[in-house]
């Protein structure tokens, strides 16, 4: 496979997971304060973890591991659901406080989920300026060509 495809291909696997990222931390934003899930119980934080996947064929892959070049792409492997226990928050007039006015809480920490959506965010904009380059790259070949 082409350096330029194959550059697009590790970009554009970056900018999947990353929006996939968004898309869970928007999902963890948007229930902050949801006390009641189909599940039973408060909501339950989600965070994506992600893998190295190698871009090609095994021998490719050999080659590149000779070669010290070793190309990755990335992978998101699963959607992790929080296991802590939620937090009780005192509000003996919420409808689902128990008998001693406590209510569960998620454990989303709305500050801690923007700083990810920011590194989210920043993580897309450098694979999509890192495709956008090696597109270039590919048309400023094909014009060397042509001359």
């Amino acid at each position: 496979m082409s350096g330029f495809f194959k550059s697009m291909m590790i970009s554009s696997s970056g900018l999947a997971s990353q929006r996939l990222r968004m898309n869970v931390l928007s999902t963890n934003l948007a229930n902050a304060q949801t006390t009641r899930t189909p599940e039973g119980g408060p909501y339950k934080r989600q965070d994506v973890v992600f893998s190295a996947k190698p871009t090609g064929t095994p021998f490719e892959d050999f080659l590149d591991d000779t070669m010290l070049t070793q190309l990755r792409k990335v992978r998101v492997v699963d959607i992790h659901q929080d296991s802590k226990e939620p937090r009780q928050v005192f509000d003996p007039t919420h409808i689902d406080a128990d008998k001693n006015g406590y209510v569960k809480m998620p454990n989303v920490q709305v500050m801690s989920e923007m700083v990810n959506m920011i590194t989210a965010t920043r993580a897309y904009e450098a694979n999509a300026t890192a495709l956008n380059e090696a597109k270039s790259m590919a048309v400023k070949a094909l014009e060397i060509g042509r001359a």
